[in-house]
């Protein structure tokens, strides 16, 4: 089937293997110190490892490949998985992610203050909105994964504010980002763009969609990267 895949430079590789920690599919590996794609059939095509390159030796390419097979995916990393590790330690599918784990947070006694809403356009969905909504001309962007603004408690005072914000998730909406966003940064006057995503590895899908549209867009605005770890803390 025709469709869109990895392709790794091996001139550019360095052999970190960086982008293989990153594929929670397990797609990639290092052999005779460069990253491969060992398995077609393995890579969802979503560029969880292309952020992660130091290189920039990962792109993507539309090419004839076999259909994603996430039920093999599955029961490769059920064999990974000691008998002993608890589910709730490291689930079938491998993906840092979907790890469950129980946070404890001591008692600060100010559950009960209200905080405004920030928001300042609606829609929000980077699927849902107009590339030609008025809101975007003069515009700082902030482009987050969806989780960020549950795991961070002051996401409207810190990022919202001021900004239009737009949200999605590589992993569960199953698309790239890329065009919408290229057409977004290219048919408006955007100020900078500032990118939240959580720390797991498909949070790198929005990342790399947001750095790949800069680049087409041809426009030089300034941009960075916020990370947040799974229990709320920014950590880059």
């Amino acid at each position: 089937m025709l469709r869109k895949i990895i392709k790794i430079d091996e001139d550019k590789c360095n052999g970190c293997g960086i982008c293989a920690e990153a594929c929670h599919e397990g797609a990639i590996g290092i052999v005779d110190g460069k990253a491969k794609l060992l398995r077609e059939d393995y890579c969802d095509g979503l560029g969880d490892c292309l952020p992660a390159c130091p290189m920039e030796a990962i792109t993507f390419e539309e090419r004839e490949a076999p259909a994603y097979n996430e039920a093999a995916v599955k029961a490769a990393k059920q064999k990974e998985v000691p008998e002993q590790t608890k589910v709730s330690e490291k689930l079938p599918c491998g993906c840092p992610g979907t790890a469950a784990k129980a946070i404890h947070r001591e008692e600060t006694g100010t559950d009960h203050v209200s905080v405004s809403s920030r928001l300042s356009q609606w829609p929000v969905q980077i699927k849902l909105v107009s590339v030609n909504a008025p809101y975007f001309n003069g515009a700082d962007l902030l482009v987050a994964a969806d989780c960020t603004a549950y795991a961070y408690g002051n996401f409207h005072n810190d990022f919202i504010k001021n900004r239009i914000t737009l949200i999605g998730c590589p992993k569960l909406d199953m698309i790239d980002y890329t065009e919408k966003l290229t057409q977004i940064i290219t048919g408006n006057d955007i100020r900078s763009v500032t990118v939240v995503r959580m720390e797991v590895p498909c949070c790198g899908g929005i990342e790399n969609a947001v750095k790949q549209a800069l680049r087409t867009s041809g426009k030089f605005i300034p941009w960075s990267v916020v990370t947040i770890s799974t229990d709320g803390q920014i950590i880059e």
